[in-house]
C-alpha cells in the first residue's frame, strides 16, 4: 500500500501564492486558482482570506471580475518558504 502525501498549509500558501505569481497584472481568477492549485473551492476561499489578510495577496476588481494578485511582501515570504524548504529537504525532512 502507498503512503499519500498531504500538503501542509504552508505548501498550500505556497502553491497558491506561486500561480498568483504567475498570473497577469490583471491577477488570476478564483476557478483557475481552485484548478492550478489543486483546492476546492471552500478551501481555496479560507486561503485567500488568510492571505489576503497578511498582505501577501491583494484582491482586485479587473473586467467585473474578483481577482488576486501578489504582492512584493507575498514574494518575499514565497522566496523565503522555498529557501527554507531546500534547507530542510537537504537535511532529509519534509515540511
Amino acid at each position: 500500500m502507498s503512503k499519500q502525501s498531504y500538503r501542509t498549509i504552508h505548501q498550500i500558501y505556497a502553491d497558491v501564492l506561486a500561480e498568483a505569481d504567475t498570473g497577469e497584472r490583471s491577477g488570476i481568477a478564483v476557478t483557475v486558482l481552485c484548478r492550478k492549485a489543486n483546492l476546492p473551492h471552500g478551501r481555496l476561499k479560507n486561503c485567500i482570506k488568510n492571505l489576503t489578510s497578511s498582505g501577501l495577496m491583494n484582491e482586485i476588481k479587473y473586467d467585473g471580475k474578483n481577482t488576486f494578485v501578489i504582492t512584493s511582501k507575498g514574494k518575499l515570504y514565497l522566496e523565503e518558504y522555498q529557501k527554507f524548504s531546500g534547507i530542510a529537504e537537504s537535511f532529509g525532512l519534509e515540511l
